[in-house]
């Protein structure tokens, strides 16, 4: 397989379909032909042991290059309170121990911030996104969008916490307003268009 092709193979390092679905959304218009795990069932789970989103998402960018040879992107995120001292952080997604379980990690978080008055629940989420090849990182890139805690659910869309998270900007919760409108503030949004810059420059792409 030539190095070309390997370059134009992307593998998106995600176990969570609805994470992956969002990925491959806001890389819809690049000339990369995106793969998912499910593609290489083979592979090693990667175990996400960092301390911050950043170093998650270079361990899992990595780990996943190497064992399958492809370009590979690795992106940890999640939602920092700072009532709870930036918690869940990098536990977003494990914060209930069961990993993706969006209803136990929501309960958990709202039960945790009950007594916690309105103008102290501020909250912002972060994404880290890092592009690596086998052997060798080749960037990260990073995105932030600040909002605050709700003292319930409102919306069904995204995932995560979403339905919690209110963006001032909106008058609404991420899970209320249509994907797209998301994207374009998001973290993870944010954090992609310094990633199409990276990407592009990285498959010479004008």
């Amino acid at each position: 397989m030539s190095s070309a092709s390997v370059k134009t193979r992307l593998l998106l390092a995600t176990t969570n379909t609805k994470k992956l679905k969002e990925l491959q959304e806001l890389l819809v218009d690049l000339p990369a032909q995106c793969l998912s795990l499910r593609d290489f069932p083979d592979v090693n789970i990667v175990e996400e042991t960092g301390r911050t989103f950043e170093e998650n998402a270079k361990i899992k960018a990595l780990g996943y290059a190497t064992q399958t040879g492809a370009l590979t992107l690795g992106e940890d995120s999640g939602i920092c309170c700072d009532a709870l001292e930036g918690a869940p952080g990098v536990f977003s997604a494990r914060f209930c121990g069961e990993f993706h379980d969006d209803d136990a990690n929501n309960g958990k978080l709202l039960e945790m911030m009950r007594d916690i008055p309105d103008e102290k629940r501020t909250a912002y989420y972060e994404s880290a996104i890092a592009l690596a090849e086998p052997g060798k990182l080749i960037g990260v890139v990073k995105g932030q969008v600040h909002g605050l805690i709700m003292r319930k659910l409102f919306g069904t869309g995204g995932f995560g916490y979403d339905p919690l998270f209110f963006y001032p900007p909106f008058q609404k919760t991420f899970g209320e307003v249509p994907a797209a409108m998301k994207h374009r503030v998001s973290h993870r949004g944010q954090a992609f268009l310094k990633l199409r810059k990276l990407l592009k420059e990285h498959l010479k792409i004008d």
